[in-house]
């Protein structure tokens, strides 16, 4: 066949004319390969050199985001603007509530006469609420009566320019002591008390002065599990505005919380956060991203990593006003002792609700189950009443009966879901002031 001899020599060395056009053939194509690299060299010449000066004379924020992967522009510009727009935006703003707010924080030095406290505390008392204490020895080294030494430490920020400062109620709990604020410029200012709340741990002291900046409290009702926020205070008793940032892990948390000295503390309602809270940061503020206090660090778990918590915001809010207008901090009470229900309890009285607190008398004869002549009392609340809730919330463990009545004010009335004898009725009432 042809096809086949084309490319093959006759026998006896001479050629025939079916062979004579390849080698043609074969040179149109080299030429045909040697002008299309020729050209195409080209091309990449002119296009390289101009996207090359394109890429090295216009700023990358002129080009498109496409055309500047494809060309190729490096990210790594030393321009203060571009790096300034590569930071993340909360580290950026986050950066900025500290340098704004820090100024507002204060850390709060406890102090006592030698001869008070020898012998009479442990060897370390960091607790849980969170408040840095130095340690003793118990009898040996000599005491003057007179001699002070910093015996613990604590945060708080200032809410008002006339030097008013919020803090927790234990921190500020020893009537013995004396208290130093130290403000973020390093100034010393003798402390008063002026108001501590009967049934939050919130406390207001007061420095001289004028012109002291502040903080604006938030809504703490508006937070969201998984929202950032700051915490600032005094590490340690140590370390004074310290900065740690984390986020809301859970909302509406119940526990009780005790101390070193032998406090204990009811805390309803209350923000977890994973945000560092160490000794010594009690009374400090958490933030929000936009720099307004949510709430006010109270307590830390012990044996338990990035577990913090603070007071709502909405709870302090209540209190500065208080003492601003009174100059005192009152709270509304219902007069009755109680016991959450539990499985026990609904089996023993065969009650069908999960929820509720169950009204019982005390283990002392004076330990009455509804206290005589309080709200409760003149509403006709009884011994073993359960209250299933207040204002159409149920009192369950996110919601204490405390922190439910801590919402109103002294002369509110409400209204009370009660079990009473197997009947379910409404009882209304009028809240007197806690004595």
């Amino acid at each position: 066949m042809r096809m086949e001899i084309i490319n093959e020599p006759i026998q006896g060395g001479a050629e025939s004319d079916a062979y004579r056009p390849a080698p043609k053939k074969k040179a149109g194509l080299l030429i045909g390969m040697f002008f299309l690299i020729v050209g195409t060299v080209l091309i990449s010449s002119v296009f390289g050199a101009t996207f090359g000066f394109l890429a090295g004379s216009v700023p990358k924020s002129f080009l498109p985001d496409k055309l500047t992967g494809l060309l190729g522009i490096s990210s790594g510009v030393k321009n203060p603007e571009v790096i300034k727009q590569r930071i993340v935006e909360e580290d950026s703003a986050v950066i900025d509530v500290v340098e704004k707010k820090s100024p507002a924080v204060v850390s709060i030095v406890i102090s006592k006469d030698i001869s008070q406290i020898r012998g009479s505390l442990p060897f370390d008392l960091r607790n849980f609420f969170g408040q840095g204490m130095d340690q003793f020895g118990s009898s040996d080294s000599a005491t003057d009566g007179n001699q002070k030494k910093k015996v613990g430490g604590g945060s708080g920020f200032l809410v008002t320019e006339d030097g008013m400062v919020v803090t927790n109620k234990h921190v500020v709990s020893d009537a013995s002591a004396e208290y130093t604020v130290m403000t973020n410029d390093n100034k010393e200012h003798a402390a008063k008390i002026l108001a501590v709340d009967p049934v939050n741990d919130i406390a207001v002291i007061k420095i001289e002065g004028q012109g002291y900046p502040t903080l604006d409290l938030g809504d703490s009702d508006s937070l969201k599990i998984g929202q950032s926020v700051v915490a600032i205070g005094n590490s340690l008793g140590e370390f004074s505005n310290t900065v740690s940032k984390g986020i809301v892990s859970g909302l509406g948390r119940s526990l009780t919380a005790s101390g070193g000295q032998g406090q204990t503390e009811k805390l309803s309602d209350i923000i977890q956060t994973d945000a560092a809270i160490n000794p010594g940061n009690s009374g400090g503020p958490l933030l929000n991203i936009d720099g307004e206090v949510v709430g006010i660090n109270v307590a830390m778990a012990q044996g338990a990593q990035n577990i913090g918590f603070a007071i709502p915001a909405n709870q302090i809010k209540r209190v500065v006003e208080q003492v601003k207008t009174t100059g005192k901090i009152t709270a509304p009470y219902l007069g009755v002792r109680y016991v959450p229900i539990d499985d026990e309890i609904r089996k023993a009285f065969n009650f069908s609700y999960d929820y509720g607190v169950l009204v019982v008398r005390g283990d002392r004869v004076t330990d009455f189950a509804v206290i005589p002549g309080s709200p409760a009392d003149k509403a006709g609340i009884t011994e073993n009443d359960v209250i299933l809730e207040v204002n159409g919330e149920k009192v369950n463990g996110a919601n204490s009966l405390s922190g439910l009545v801590a919402k109103y004010n002294i002369g509110d009335s409400i209204t009370l879901k009660v079990w009473h004898k197997g009947d379910v009725k409404d009882v209304v009432l009028v809240l007197a002031e806690k004595k």
